[in-house]
C-alpha cells in the first residue's frame, strides 16, 4: 500500500493528505495471480482499475491469425482494460500475468464516485484521460508510418525498463515485428 501511495502523492500532489487517504481506502481489492492466469478474460466487463504491486503483465487482442499485444503492466503502473473500463461493456481484449503477480484494485463505481465528490481529483482524472487518448494516436501514428528499426529505437527510448521485465517475444509483438527482427535490431 505504501509504494500506491507514493505514486498517488506524485501522480496528484495537489491531494491534501485526507483526500488521499480517502482515495487509498477506495483500493480494497486485492488479487494474486500465477504467471498464464487471465486477470480479465475477454468477453468480461472490466469493472476495476489496478495498481501493479508485483510481476509482469501483458494486455493482448487476438484476431484468426494472431494475437496482438498492445500494452505492458508491471510494478508501479496502472493497469485495467481501458475501453472496457470506461465503456462499460465487455472487453475485446484480455490481460495475462507474464510472472506470478499482485495488485490492488479500485471498483469503478467507487473511482467515479470519488471523481464527482472531489474536484482536485476530477480534474487530474480528465487529464489522465488525455494523455492515455494522445498517447494511443501517438503509438497508431508510430505503427503506420515508422520502420521497425524507428519503433525499436523510440520504445528503447521511451520506456527502457521493459526490455528488462518483458520477454522479447511480447515486445516484438507490441512492436508489431517477429521476434527475429527484434533480435537483429538488439544487436546494432
Amino acid at each position: 500500500m505504501q509504494s500506491l501511495k507514493a505514486f498517488l502523492q506524485k501522480l496528484i500532489p495537489a491531494l491534501d493528505d485526507g483526500e488521499l487517504e480517502q482515495l487509498l481506502a477506495l483500493w480494497n481489492t486485492e488479487r494474486v495471480l500465477v504467471r498464464g492466469e487471465l486477470l480479465n478474460p475477454k468477453g468480461q466487463v472490466e469493472n476495476y482499475m489496478y495498481f501493479v504491486l508485483e510481476g509482469t503483465f501483458r494486455i493482448c487482442y487476438e484476431t484468426e491469425e494472431q494475437e496482438i499485444v498492445v500494452g505492458f503492466g508491471y510494478p508501479g503502473t496502472l493497469l485495467q482494460d481501458s475501453p472496457s473500463f470506461l465503456s462499460g461493456k465487455p472487453s475485446k481484449f484480455y490481460i495475462e500475468a507474464i510472472k506470478s503477480a499482485k495488485l490492488i484494485g479500485i471498483h469503478r463505481t467507487d473511482l467515479y464516485s470519488f471523481v464527482e465528490q472531489n474536484q482536485t481529483f476530477a480534474i487530474f482524472w480528465r487529464k489522465l484521460i488525455e494523455q492515455a487518448v494522445l498517447a494511443q494516436i501517438e503509438r497508431e501514428i508510430d505503427l503506420l508510418t515508422n520502420s521497425p528499426q524507428e519503433r525499436y529505437q523510440r520504445l528503447k527510448n521511451r520506456s527502457p525498463h521493459v526490455f528488462q521485465l518483458i520477454p522479447n517475444k511480447h515486445i516484438a509483438s507490441y512492436l508489431r515485428m517477429t521476434p527475429e527482427t527484434l533480435s537483429r535490431l538488439k544487436k546494432r
